[in-house]
């Protein structure tokens, strides 16, 4: 029996051979190109600066240049262009990323699926970053809490650097980073972690802690006492101060600390005024003589979020470190 032709064929055959040729990510091209130069793209894609990408691969910044110039000659493309201090991708480069990029995620979901995980077993080493204001109270519960799950991990506590936040967390500087809402930057993922009021801690004998004060005078005691501001900036409003801003309010800062464990103390002996999220209140409070009094100014609830890489979004120990803090804080706030 003789072949049916469709007289179309050798018109889409050739078309198709064609589209082919002109497809920068082509069978044949694949097969001649390091898979690894992806992973370089992705990283000077997202970071626009060869130095930083350089970092997060551990790389030299010339082995980053020379898998560029790979990726160049084999796509006959400059895919990137320098621009001030940083890179410019091109249209190609531009039209290549979402495919890359939904390419290296697959991958790794595919690697995640393919290896088994236990905590106990994989866990070594978690590096959490956060202020120096919140420290003293979360971090003995974090401590406690693995401890528990992975006796022979190490923890560690580092200050957080909000300017360098995203290549830390996509090095591996850190694993994890608490801090108040932030604008994140492109790479950063983040929830909500804890959404909490803020209450006042006063000395027992303090004119606001006295019973009977009705909504005025709790305003006026307030706002003619002298507080405690707790930032670990140098300079500039602690968080409540922006809050109250909003609403035109200037309180009068006699002290300025970095920890609220050092203000509570100071509370304890003295008329000062400590004003701080009701979560951190209590732990702050637990062994002091001092008052936990609610804010007589409604001003918004404190976030905290954490933050990783979303690089990792799906990486087995990340995502069970995030599980295991929310479980952490979801059982403290249970227990107030």
């Amino acid at each position: 029996m003789n072949p049916v032709h469709d007289g179309n064929s050798q018109d889409r055959n050739s078309s198709n051979n064609s589209l082919a040729d002109s497809n920068p990510l082509s069978r044949n091209t694949l097969g001649r190109m390091d898979l690894n130069l992806f992973r370089v793209f992705a990283v000077v894609y997202r970071e626009r600066n060869l130095t930083r990408a350089a970092e997060q691969l551990f790389l030299s910044q010339s082995a980053v240049s020379h898998a560029l110039s790979r990726m160049r000659e084999q796509l006959d493309d400059p895919l990137f262009v320098r621009e001030g201090h940083g890179v410019c991708p091109s249209p190609l480069a531009n039209r290549l990323w979402p495919d890359i990029e939904q390419a290296l995620l697959l991958f790794q979901q595919a690697m995640q699926r393919s290896t088994s995980f236990e905590a106990s077993r994989d866990i070594k080493q978690l590096t959490i970053a956060m202020n120096d204001e919140i420290e003293p109270v979360f971090l003995p519960q974090i401590v406690q809490w693995f401890q528990q799950l992975v006796p022979h991990m190490q923890l560690s506590s580092v200050r957080i650097d909000r300017q360098t936040l995203r290549s830390d967390l996509s090095s591996g500087r850190i694993d994890l980073a608490i801090d108040i809402a932030q604008p994140s930057e492109r790479g950063i993922a983040h929830q909500l972690l804890l959404r909490d009021e803020f209450v006042v801690l006063s000395h027992p004998d303090h004119p606001l802690a006295q019973a009977k004060l009705g909504a005025e005078a709790r305003i006026s005691h307030y706002m003619q006492a002298e507080h405690i501001a707790v930032s670990a900036r140098r300079t500039g409003r602690a968080v409540e101060d922006f809050l109250f801003a909003k609403q035109g309010i200037d309180r009068k800062i006699k002290i300025r600390c970095q920890q609220y464990e050092s203000a509570g103390r100071i509370v304890r002996n003295g008329p000062l005024l400590l004003t701080m999220p009701r979560s951190l209140a209590h732990q702050v409070a637990e062994h002091l003589d001092i008052q936990i009094l609610p804010l007589p100014i409604a001003i918004e609830d404190l976030e905290l979020h954490l933050y990783w890489d979303m690089d990792k979004n799906l990486e087995q120990q990340t995502v069970w470190f995030r599980q295991q803090l929310m479980a952490l804080l979801n059982t403290q706030l249970d227990a107030q």
